[in-house]
């Protein structure tokens, strides 16, 4: 009688084990099966998001370097840009690591996205304000042979859509920093280098000219890039992001459109 009971209780036991085990790995299975991430959506908008996570929307300026806006700049150059750094023109160790496997067709795509975004600017650099703006920005000196900022970027410096970005809503260290990139030949664009061969005339001190007073000014609403025959014919025939960009050499024939910059006096 008593093995009996005994076996009765131990069989009673090893049941109630078994069916415990049963119910916590459906509970565990359960559990998982809601944890478990669902696929991301395969979009350009979700592809992108690791841009996004340095660049921000607006860029944003971290303790190695300052990541600059990529919503609203003009397809072209952005493609222009992931390119160099892909193939060595331009030198960032994380940038040429993103790129490195990357097709043209799939950084067109990536650039065309960013392109049509909309713009968010980073505040104007109240810290720099000037009443106008250096004649190198409005006139150039052609004496060095160097154009106005105004004539390749255009008329309010918002950038030529598709090759040449603006130059208003950035900050004076980004600015400096580029310039800076062009000068030491860790940064290169499609020959001719137009902004290459400027930068190296440039003295330091009209450097910081340049960049504290385009870091100073607002951006106007509703601002865009303009179209290819706002350029300067002349100056967009010595760039070769321009000339790529346009599809030959001597496409671009409309008359140069005055810039509405203001020029500093004498």
């Amino acid at each position: 009688m008593e093995n009996s009971y005994c076996a009765n209780s131990r069989s009673r036991r090893s049941t109630v084990a078994a069916c415990v085990s049963v119910l916590l790995a459906a509970l565990c299975f359960t559990a998982f099966a809601r944890a478990a991430p669902r696929p991301a959506p395969d979009t350009m908008e979700e592809r992108a998001k690791p841009c996004i996570a340095c660049h921000a929307a607006e860029g944003r300026k971290d303790k190695d370097a300052y990541y600059p806006r990529l919503a609203g700049k003009p397809a072209g150059y952005l493609f222009n840009q992931m390119r160099h750094f892909r193939d060595g023109q331009r030198t960032h160790r994380a940038m040429a690591l993103l790129m490195e496997n990357l097709s043209d067709q799939y950084l067109r795509s990536l650039a065309t996205y960013f392109s049509q975004l909309p713009v968010r600017y980073a505040p104007a650099d109240s810290t720099t304000a000037a009443t106008a703006a250096p004649a190198l920005i409005t006139d150039g000196d052609a004496a060095r042979r160097i154009p106005g900022c105004a004539s390749c970027h255009g008329r309010q410096l918002l950038g030529i859509a598709p090759a040449v970005p603006g130059l208003l809503g950035l900050p004076r260290d980004y600015i400096s920093a580029q310039f800076g990139a062009w000068r030491v030949g860790t940064r290169h664009a499609a020959a001719p280098d137009c902004m290459g061969d400027i930068a190296k005339q440039l003295s330091q001190a009209e450097v910081t000219a340049i960049a504290g007073w385009l870091a100073a000014q607002p951006v106007p609403a509703g601002a865009i890039a303009g179209r290819m025959d706002r350029i300067d014919p002349e100056a967009a025939n010595s760039c070769g992001s321009v000339r790529d960009a346009a599809g030959a050499p001597d496409v671009v024939e409309a008359p140069p459109v005055k810039n509405t910059v203001k020029a500093a006096k004498p």
